[in-house]
């Protein structure tokens, strides 16, 4: 194998598809333009709750262009989808499009105009007059569980006698924590593009899973998943947000069937906050105890979390609590309650990311009532095997990363004493939480071609959400053949490809790389027989005795000839392996470690707070790129940073309507609140995993991360903050220094 083979994987190369989007060329959900292309438009709810009573059309169907309008009693008939992802077609809003006259949430669509531009359409729209039969309201966490109470969730777990084990405890802490909705936000919004040829539906869907969406839209539409092709060859990021098909999609491809022209429809930004989910409001309490000697004795993690009264959303925030830390009596427990906001959904680091910050903080505050450093607690009740399953975890460097990252942090230099580290006017607080996620492995197939050119082509069905999958494909292809990256062509993003994996929950590498490599050796197979056969540049050798060697094969004597000239001889066009690699066993508990430690400082003459500093210190097997591996961790921080200070999504308690459902005031970090961060990738490849050893990275960046703010501002301010996020008038109000649920 050549030099550039050997070195490939772990190199931080550009991205593959860097020049596409640079140039313009690569082609999103919205960019298709089909011959005969008309436009949709969503009429939405103003109302939370209740039914439609009347809609009035006629000035709608008088404006310039429309082409038809469409509601609950002018749809075809469609039909529900089980919603499995065992099955491959699962949805998170099970209620189809204009189902019936029942109005569940604000923003929900109650009619589509089709028109032969966007603004024709957009204008006849808001010509649509709709009355309603309004009914109360349920618009908050708290309202839901006075009016509704509760319904159990699922992903809960106990070991031990938790409740005894607290009672008799040295120390303990009873605490509640609560996080708002979060909505996904990415830049590019949703959007379809449908049309119809000879019974079959091509639609290009921002989706993070084209396959799921394909068997999805074949129960929706009660037909062959066969004829149906799902594209989605680029995305401007998902977040969770376009794991799976949502209303304004299936409408989409029910009205181009109805029409028998292509349409297309761009969900607006105001009901990207309504209509295609959203990270759900949670109330957590916490109760941890320790013996004399500060190691944890009991601990107990109880969620509720909102759903929609469609659909049951479990926000499993317990799910790191279970394996984290040892201890021996332990409960977790998930539960929701139903208000009148649309199905929730994944969003980065679903549960976890809520969870991390209650458990992190309340860690926090269990180490302070200990008497012990924050550091030094953690390290002493880190868990070494996963207690949850009793399994060894596959690999575990979480005290190494939770070292490194304390010495590059400086953490020796901090003075424990609430607001006792100052610079000039500012305040400095420093404070840092664990960061964990499960490592996940799924089925998948894929596709290699070595060509008579002496290029390579790979596909697969997953998608690059923009992440870099295109690149680390491109790098497996590589690893194995030698083939130089500038001569491979990678193909992702398409459902009549080799199945592959929804591009969430950090599994798409682990999952996608393995059937990669196998399909690459595979096509190498048949690219040695070719070479061995009659004719061929190394007739009656033996298959083992050929290596690969800069793009072609080498016999034991030294002698190269490259893959163009083994095709030529034999007069193939390719050499091409498939392969199909399966989901990862039970053998070990796969996860993902790591540790953040944040810098804030706290100006109280002008009531300003930021982050000026983070050092991560991440464990995710082995790193396949490192530029793309260390750009998600960057951004995972940022959106960390978000969580902690900026994020929320309001809502009128009086009518459930949200009221911040746009980009100027839902607010995000900018530039200007970037702090400076480092990156620490640890690289310690998990071969119990997956041959490659990589884990997913995605998600575990912003778990934690939350928490290490909230607890830098109590070392800043003495306010612990547990209701993000953490807004100037928290820190100016007074904060009891417990709080108990």
């Amino acid at each position: 194998m050549s030099d550039q083979s050997r070195s490939i994987i772990g190199a931080g190369v550009p991205r593959i598809d860097g020049p596409d989007k640079l140039s313009g060329r690569a082609n999103y959900a919205a960019d298709n333009l089909p011959p005969g292309l008309t436009y949709g438009y969503g009429v939405f709810s103003t109302i939370a709750s209740g039914r439609v009573t009347d809609i009035e059309l006629d000035d709608a169907r008088d404006m310039p262009g429309v082409v038809d309008i469409y509601h609950h009693g002018h749809f075809p008939t469609l039909y529900h989808t089980p919603s499995s992802l065992a099955q491959g077609n699962k949805v998170e809003e099970t209620r189809l499009p204009f189902e019936d006259d029942r109005v569940y949430y604000a923003g929900q669509f109650v009619a589509l105009v089709v028109a032969d531009t966007f603004e024709n359409a957009r204008a006849a729209a808001r010509r649509v007059k709709v009355s309603y039969a309004e009914e109360p309201t349920l618009a908050t966490l708290e309202q839901g569980i006075e009016a509704n109470g509760t319904q159990p969730g699922s992903g809960n777990h106990s070991r031990g006698d938790a409740p005894a084990a607290f009672d008799s405890a040295a120390t303990t802490v009873d605490v509640t924590y609560r996080t708002p909705v979060e909505t996904h936000n990415p830049m590019e919004m949703h959007a379809s593009t449908a049309w119809w040829q000879r019974g079959e539906l091509t639609i290009f869907d921002a989706s993070q899973g084209v396959v799921v969406a394909k068997g999805a839209l074949s129960k929706i539409f009660a037909m062959s998943p066969e004829r149906i092709t799902v594209h989605a060859p680029y995305i401007g990021s998902g977040f969770g947000g376009k794991l799976w098909t949502w209303p304004h999609a299936i409408a989409t491809a029910a009205v181009s069937r109805e029409l028998g022209r292509p349409v297309q429809l761009v969900v607006p930004r105001r009901e990207m906050f309504t209509t295609v989910g959203h990270r759900p409001e949670t109330r957590q309490r916490l109760r941890l105890a320790t013996d004399e000697n500060g190691k944890l004795v009991s601990v107990r993690h109880e969620s509720i979390n909102t759903t929609s009264f469609t659909d049951q959303y479990v926000e499993t925030c317990g799910s790191v609590t279970k394996s984290l830390y040892r201890c021996p009596d332990l409960t977790v427990s998930h539960a929701t309650t139903q208000v009148n906001r649309g199905t929730p959904t994944s969003m980065r680091a679903p549960g976890a990311a809520p969870g991390l910050f209650a458990l992190e903080s309340a860690i926090d505050e269990m180490a302070l009532a200990a008497g012990a450093d924050p550091v030094q607690f953690r390290l002493d009740n880190y868990a070494s095997r996963d207690e949850s399953k009793d399994l060894d975890f596959s690999s575990n460097h979480i005290v190494e990363a939770t070292n490194r990252a304390a010495e590059k942090f400086g953490w020796a230099d901090r003075t424990p004493g609430v607001g006792s580290m100052r610079d000039g006017r500012e305040i400095v607080g420093y404070g840092m939480a664990a960061c964990n996620w499960e490592a996940l492995k799924m089925a998948c197939d894929a596709r290699v071609s070595i060509r008579a050119d002496g290029t390579a082509f790979a596909s697969c069905a997953t998608q690059d959400i923009g992440t870099g999958t295109y690149t680390i494909v491109a790098q497996t292809v590589s690893d194995v053949t030698g083939i130089p990256l500038d001569r491979i062509t990678v193909k992702l993003g398409d459902s009549s490809y080799p199945d592959g994996p929804v591009s969430g929950g950090s599994w798409a590498t682990a999952t996608t790389l393995p059937a990669i490599a196998g399909a690459a050796r595979n096509a190498l197979d048949e690219m040695k027989r070719y070479a061995t056969g009659t004719g061929g540049v190394f007739a009656g050798a033996a298959s083992d005795d050929l290596e690969v060697s800069d793009g072609g094969l080498r016999n034991a004597d030294g002698k190269h000839s490259d893959f163009a000239a083994i095709l030529d001889a034999g007069r193939y066009g390719s050499a091409d392996g498939e392969a199909h690699t399966k989901a990862a066993d039970s053998e070990y508990s796969y996860r993902s470690f790591g540790a953040h430690f944040v810098e804030v400082r706290w100006d109280p003459g002008i009531s300003r707070l930021r982050v000026a500093r983070v050092v991560s210190a991440i464990d995710v097997g082995r790193v396949i790129n490192e530029t793309t591996a260390r750009n998600q961790v960057e951004g995972a921080v940022v959106m960390g940073i978000g969580m902690g200070l900026f994020e929320a999504t309001e809502y009128d308690e009086r009518n459930a309507r949200p009221v911040n459902n746009d980009y100027a005031e839902y607010l995000v970090p900018v530039h200007a609140d970037q702090p400076e961060i480092d990156v620490i990738l640890l690289d310690y490849p998990d071969t119990k995993f997956n041959e490659y050893g990589a884990r997913g990275i995605g998600e575990i960046g912003i778990t934690g991360l939350a928490a290490a703010v909230a607890n830098a501002v109590y070392h800043a301010t003495g306010k612990r903050i547990r209701e993000l996020p953490i807004t100037l008038d928290k820190l100016m109000e007074d904060v009891p220094a417990a709080q108990s649920a």
